[in-house]
């Protein structure tokens, strides 16, 4: 190639990912951004993933959830082997580009452990709201957050 032209640029692997929303995600080190998925009727938070440019891709294209496991390094279809789908009904960008918030129609158990909800294990509940069905109504009740015991005075 003659000095006076140019080296094109490395053509990039396409992941199906619209480049104006590409653009606008902040990703980790890894290349992923964190997924809040939400029940999108009663807005229970379901779970927590992690989607790379493909994930996401695939998910707006298919309307299924699709995210990157990182403990497999590769791409899964929550509910492929279980059959505990996610239906997509939207999927939102936050304000700073770093996280996406997945409301879907969850098909059975969103945690892996079978249990409606990844966040069962209340740490700390409004002791002045009323009462949750995941946990009790005062962290010092039966169960509550007081029972777990104060990491600082366990360490001393």
């Amino acid at each position: 190639m003659p000095a006076s032209q140019s080296t094109p640029p490395p053509v990039a692997l396409s992941t199906g990912l619209d480049p104006l929303v590409a653009a606008r995600l902040k990703r980790d080190a890894a290349g992923l951004v964190p997924a809040i998925v939400q029940q999108y009727d009663s807005g229970a938070v379901l779970m927590l993933a992690w989607m790379n440019d493909a994930a996401l891709a695939r998910t707006l294209a298919s309307g299924q959830a699709t995210y990157w496991s990182r403990s497999r390094q590769t791409l899964w279809i929550k509910g492929e082997t279980s059959g505990n789908r996610q239906a997509v009904h939207s999927v939102t960008l936050d304000c700073d580009g770093d996280t996406l918030l997945v409301r879907v129609d969850q098909t059975g158990s969103a945690c892996h452990t079978g249990a409606p909800t990844c966040f069962e294990d209340v740490l700390l509940a409004d002791p002045t709201g009323p009462a949750d069905s995941t946990g009790p109504a005062h962290p010092t009740e039966p169960g509550g957050a007081a029972e777990l015991g104060d990491p600082i005075e366990e360490a001393r």
